[in-house]
């Protein structure tokens, strides 16, 4: 099966949520993987697109549809796009610090790809530790991030959650043990769409991620 024959499939996003930030939506697709030090091709892909970002580049790219849509958002849910960077940004700005996009290995390269590339938050998550489709909601009053000792989130804060607990902050931290590792044997693809941006976007994301993902070598 290609990373076109992958059906992307809506997360759940919590009622008040979507009365709250209309046009939100969390698509993922699950595909069999390991991880592994990126193929030759990957890595080559890697440098090719460090050589479409420069400085220019990186100040310009605020001004595009995608990249704009996803700082709008950050307003709205109370971050500073300037202080905490969009996924796209801050790769970009990485980019720029490293001299290049480095590779990570596997299955780091293929969100790298698939957020450069679309501008969508992109994210991969051992499939196997998650119970049921993931999804966003708010946080509850006096709520902890993984467990009672952890941290106690803001009320109100959007989290990505499971059918049981909360899995992070959306583009922040995620609870402990959902890290890839050598004993991953599924992995979850996740794109983050935002109001204004087109579905297709967030699609293509997830198809990019699992193409590379899924790269033979």
């Amino acid at each position: 099966m290609s990373a076109l024959d992958l059906e992307p499939r809506p997360g759940w996003v919590a009622p008040d949520l979507a009365a709250e930030l209309p046009g939100l939506e969390l698509l993922q697709v699950t595909v069999a993987a390991r991880a592994r030090r990126s193929p030759r091709g990957v890595r080559q892909r890697l440098w090719a697109l460090s050589s479409r970002f420069n400085g220019a580049r990186a100040i310009a790219m605020r001004r595009e549809p995608v990249p704009a849509a996803y700082r709008a958002f950050f307003r709205q849910i109370g971050l500073d796009p300037d202080e905490t960077r969009t996924p796209a940004e801050a790769a970009a700005v990485e980019r720029l610090r490293a001299g290049g996009f480095r590779s990570r290995g596997l299955p780091d390269d293929a969100a790298l790809v698939a957020t450069v590339e679309t501008g969508i938050a992109t994210l991969v998550l051992d499939a196997d530790r998650i119970e049921g489709d993931v999804g966003l909601r708010l946080a509850n009053r006096r709520e902890r991030l993984g467990g009672d000792e952890g941290p106690v989130l803001d009320h109100g804060q959007v989290l990505l959650a499971d059918a049981v607990r909360p899995l992070g902050t959306l583009f922040g931290d995620l609870v402990d043990g959902l890290a890839i590792d050598r004993s991953t044997e599924r992995m979850v693809l996740i794109a983050v769409r935002v109001r204004g941006v087109p579905r297709v976007i967030a699609e293509e994301a997830l198809w990019l991620a699992a193409g590379v993902l899924t790269t033979e070598g």
